[in-house]
């Protein structure tokens, strides 16, 4: 990946990125159980949509459940419908949409390489290589979640947005800016109201910087209501059919509740994003604070100057900082923060560390950065070899197969071996190849005390496929996929967590049927204690045990 080569290389190489993020971000997709809190939910949502063929209504456990649009149920239920029903097929959307992003930040830059005559070639590949490697991309593209999508809507949206305003043919500017208005309708659709927040907050601040009005602003006549018709295809049918439910637990509930309140307890300190979103571009972070630095020094060279502000790198430069500064302000104003929350900005991100990183391939930057960069990997790879002796989940040899690429692309950039350009590809390949070696020998062990998918299917081959599911002192989200139709859930429609083993005894009782029994493997002893006859152990994960609880006889 020879960042100065002539075009038809770099188009090449560009070519071969794009391929290697695509094994990367596809490969193992169906390895791990659905974990975490969100992710089985999501899953189930899409799945029993897909299984009563409805595009419009959201339901968990049978219950209306409006608490995201429709754009990542429709993802899965495409997945679903092409692969059938598994982890794959569900997770195949989110993979797509983290290799879309990949692209439209190549696209973009290569558009701006172009007006730039020459003068920024290998941005592109600079770029889309620092998106496609940062593990944030890497991460959350491998999972049912909504903020990858809603990543991609909001870059195709501002890509395109930036990509008119540098195009000189009339109707192509007018093609583009619809493509800007489409995107933040379609991220309407992938997260709801911040989807317009996002865009046209960057837009604005990116005004802002450049000190002008902007001159697209007349589009916004025809440009907002084609945003609106294409959130339409699902805000329209589902408002018509569900009325003021919708509105109160879409909107009110679950967008103005969640931002200026803690009422889903995740609260955090406002400095919160500031630490996650170096996190999110890792390995690159140091390319990040190195292009903060250029940027100050280059703007305060300009104002010095009174320098244009209308060449390619600059203006690129001051969408990026926009791109960067509203997701993590209006994030960080919020009273709910998830790390995942300010995933949108690593697009902008990218192009600020990727455009260091060419600056560095063309000689115009020092080495520290890239010698950071390597440490961080060298890091990394101590802490692969680490987990296995602590955590016992992951094989010696898995340990070793994926720290073995990060160690070595380390100690090349730490040490400055080779070319610029060859230390740069030998850090994103190092970053894509680990990926692939995490979804192929280490996803599988690390989540397995994630999840209560095995322990189901442990249940389920004795014979108990169609046992009622408790959760006692606890509550296990994965089993909202993996026990749909079985898991108990309250009145409020969340999953029921009982507080005794006496009441699990008289719910068996009551329906005089075996049930299976989920329960935190420190107080396992209190079922084991009621004896074989009454309470069968099935295994454990390591963080739930799973029981078989029969009812007395009568």
């Amino acid at each position: 990946m020879t960042i100065l080569q002539p075009t038809n290389l770099a188009k090449r190489g560009f070519a071969l990125l794009l391929l290697a993020t695509a094994l990367c971000y596809f490969y193992g997709l169906g390895r791990a159980p659905f974990v975490g809190a969100d992710e089985p939910r999501y899953a189930e949502v899409a799945r029993e949509m897909f299984e009563r063929g409805d595009l419009v209504t959201p339901t968990l456990g049978g219950r209306v459940w409006f608490e995201k649009p429709a754009l990542v149920y429709w993802s899965a239920m495409a997945g679903y419908s092409a692969c059938g029903v598994s982890e794959w097929s569900a997770r195949l959307g989110a993979a797509l949409a983290g290799w879309l992003a990949v692209l439209l930040v190549g696209w973009l830059c290569g558009r701006v390489e172009a007006r730039a005559g020459g003068g920024l070639r290998g941005l592109r590949l600079a770029c889309a290589g620092v998106a496609a490697s940062s593990a944030g991309l890497i991460v959350f593209s491998r999972a049912v979640n909504f903020d990858i999508f809603l990543t991609t809507t909001v870059a195709l949206s501002l890509a395109c947005y930036f990509a008119a305003g540098l195009e000189g043919d009339a109707g192509k500017r007018r093609l583009l800016l619809a493509g800007f208005y489409a995107g933040a309708g379609l991220a309407l659709l992938a997260k709801g109201l911040v989807g317009v927040v996002l865009p046209f907050g960057v837009v604005g601040l990116y005004g802002l910087l450049r000190r002008e009005f902007p001159p697209e602003w007349k589009s916004a006549l025809w440009g907002v209501p084609l945003s609106l018709l294409v959130a339409a295809t699902w805000y329209a049918p589902v408002t018509l059919g569900h009325g003021r439910l919708f509105v109160e637990e879409f909107f009110l509930k679950h967008h103005f509740a969640r931002f200026v309140s803690n009422k889903y307890h995740h609260p955090q300190g406002f400095y919160f994003y500031l630490l996650i979103l170096p996190l999110l571009l890792l390995p690159w972070t140091p390319f990040l604070f190195a292009a903060i630095k250029t940027h100050w020094i280059a703007s305060r060279r300009a104002r010095a100057t009174d320098g244009s502000r209308d060449d390619p790198s600059t203006r690129l430069r001051l969408f990026a900082v926009a791109w960067l500064v509203v997701p993590v302000v209006f994030f960080s104003i919020s009273r709910s923060k998830l790390p995942g929350y300010v995933l949108p900005a690593l697009p902008g991100v990218a192009l600020l560390a990727g455009a260091e990183l060419r600056r560095f391939v063309a000689g115009e930057g020092n080495t520290r950065a890239m010698r950071a960069t390597g440490l961080i990997l060298l890091a990394a790879a101590v802490a692969t070899l680490a987990y296995p002796a602590r955590a016992g989940l992951v094989t010696w040899g898995c340990a070793l197969a994926v720290a073995a690429p990060l160690a070595l692309a380390g100690a090349w950039a730490a040490l400055g071996r080779g070319s610029r350009a060859r230390a740069a590809c030998v850090v994103v390949c190092a970053s894509l190849i680990a990926a692939v070696l995490v979804a192929g020998c280490a996803l599988a062990g690390a989540s397995r005390r994630e999840s209560v998918r095995d322990l189901l299917r442990l249940a389920d081959a004795r014979g108990y496929a169609g046992a009622p599911v408790l959760d006692l002192y606890t509550i296990e989200r994965s089993a909202e996929f993996y026990a749909a139709g079985r898991l108990v859930y309250d009145d409020a429609g969340e999953p029921r967590m009982f507080d005794g083993t006496n009441l699990v005894t008289d719910f068996a009782d009551e329906r005089q049927e075996p049930v299976l029994v989920i329960i935190p493997t420190e107080h396992a002893g209190q079922l084991t204690a009621m004896g074989p006859a009454r309470a069968e152990f099935v295994g454990d994960n390591g963080t739930n045990a799973l029981f078989v609880v029969r009812a007395a006889l009568k």
